[in-house]
């Protein structure tokens, strides 16, 4: 490294907030970027450890330590490229990726991690700002061609990677703008949506077709796809939420936090939602239900309506303040987290279980009735969850928000249809069936068809999604060419 000895002379210093006063008030990104000297001086921090276990924290294994001891030489426009070389949008992962690179930074033994996401991002904006980033058209063309369906992540990235070998590729989607999540899922505040534009311009000049509006298996019959093009990969999302199937679960003002999401990020995008079809928080007293990325979102969002009151709601128990770096570094540590929807204001509930929703009257809910929840591990060794006797109680809510994840990919339309015509196998969890080593990475058990991201996996990070589309592209260009070049 540059600077062996920077982690002991600098500070750990990373990218700040506007104030919550000033960013609840609208939907723009609201990070203050570091000055380039500091990003620069934060470069100089990352430690010659000798096994950067930044590797095994990051999926998508980006050379770090590489780029790091770029930025504090001053040579961005080399970091970009070694960026680049593992991650197709770092712009997305320095917004909204949760850093298991930093969890397992040598540094995190002593709580002060290498700022390696916010160095990331400040590459990759340098980068578009300089305009150092340009199309990579392919110097000739495979005569082959592959369809994508899902524009997401793991989409944009399999595709990126295989127009860039030279294939004719295709991206389907069913909604009316490409992104996926990327696009209605997660809100502006946290990623504005010019970001997903930019790439689009690019990887339209190398050559990449995009067809929104597409609901492959309803609208167009897989059967077409399958005869039109070379190779499929199904690159949808984990989009079939989980729900709560408990008494007054049917009343008015009790909705899937994806709905609430993807509906108010049109109103922002200047698309038209209905009066009728949008979910209003303000003036109400909303409750969360579940405690991860999503349920932020939600309190963000509800903030930005002007929500009466926000509570957050988890079944699980509290995490600790600080978790036990022996127990767990390099792993990704199970500890208090607090994301900057949270710090704009909710209260957080813990040991929380849905017992119901009590009805106003009128068929609209009034208040969430719940019971504590204790966990203790039975002779097996397996968590085992009771209810904690006279601990019932009612929080008001006029809009609850249901955020406890996704259990697997919507099976009605394309699966269906795979399923029945060719015999697609699922996974015991309700996933698109197919391995991620060997000869036969990637591919489900129909000749030609392929699976990537969450569709394969489940739900996961984007950062994972980008991996899995990277290396699907690299088997269908092997299953393609015979061969292939493609980094894997």
């Amino acid at each position: 490294m540059g600077k062996p000895t920077g982690f002991m002379e600098i500070e750990r210093r990373d990218r700040r907030y506007e104030p919550v006063a000033d960013r609840v008030v609208h939907y723009r990104e609201f990070v203050i970027p570091l000055p380039e000297s500091e990003v620069s001086e934060q470069g100089a921090r990352c430690m010659d450890c000798g096994i950067p276990y930044c590797h095994q924290g990051c999926p998508v294994d980006n050379l770090i330590p590489e780029w790091n001891d770029l930025v504090y030489r001053g040579e961005w426009q080399e970091a970009i490229e070694t960026l680049h070389s593992t991650n197709n949008f770092p712009e997305f992962t320095g917004r909204i990726c949760p850093a298991p690179c930093e969890a397992a930074c040598t540094l995190n033994i002593d709580d002060a991690p290498v700022s390696i996401k916010t160095i990331e991002c400040s590459i990759v904006d340098r980068a578009w700002a300089e305009n150092w980033i340009k199309p990579q058209v392919a110097q000739r063309r495979t005569g082959k061609s592959v369809a994508i369906i899902g524009s997401g992540p793991a989409g944009l990235a399999c595709a990126q990677q295989l127009a860039r070998a030279g294939h004719q590729v295709a991206i389907f989607e069913k909604a009316d703008r490409i992104g996926g999540l990327l696009r209605y899922g997660i809100p502006d505040f946290k990623l504005e949506k010019e970001l997903i534009d930019r790439r689009m311009a690019q990887m339209r000049t190398e050559g990449v077709e995009f067809h929104t509006n597409s609901n492959i298996g309803v609208d167009i019959p897989m059967s077409r796809l399958r005869e039109e093009y070379d190779a499929v990969v199904l690159a949808g999302g984990a989009e079939w939420p989980r729900d709560l199937p408990v008494p007054g679960r049917e009343l008015n003002g009790v909705h899937y936090a994806m709905d609430f999401l993807t509906r108010n990020s049109r109103r922002v995008q200047g698309l038209f939602v209905p009066e009728d079809e949008f979910i209003n928080a303000n003036g109400k007293h909303v409750v969360v239900i579940g405690g991860g990325d999503t349920g932020s979102d939600c309190i963000g969002t509800s903030n930005r309506h002007g929500a009466a009151s926000v509570t957050q709601i988890e079944i699980l128990d509290k995490p600790p303040e600080k978790e036990d770096k022996g127990l767990t570094w390099p792993e990704w540590p199970n500890r208090l987290r607090t994301s900057s929807s949270q710090e704009e204001g909710c209260e957080r509930m813990w040991n929380v279980a849905t017992k119901g929703f009590v009805d106003d009257g009128e068929g609209n809910v009034r208040a969430l009735r719940y019971v504590l929840a204790r966990w203790d591990r039975d002779e097996q060794g397996r968590w085992q969850m009771s209810e904690v006797p006279g601990s019932e109680g009612e929080i008001p809510a006029d809009l609850v928000l249901l955020a406890m994840g996704f259990v697997h990919p919507a099976h009605e339309g394309m699966i269906a249809e795979l399923r029945e015509a060719e015999r697609l196998e699922l996974d015991p969890r309700g996933n698109v069936k197919g391995a991620t080593e060997g000869p036969q990475a990637y591919c489900t058990n129909v000749e030609g068809l392929f699976a990537a991201g969450d569709m394969r996996r489940g739900q996961s990070l984007v950062v994972w999604a980008i991996r899995e589309g990277r290396q699907c592209a690299h088997s269908v260009d092997q299953f393609l060419m015979g061969h292939t070049d493609l980094p894997r």
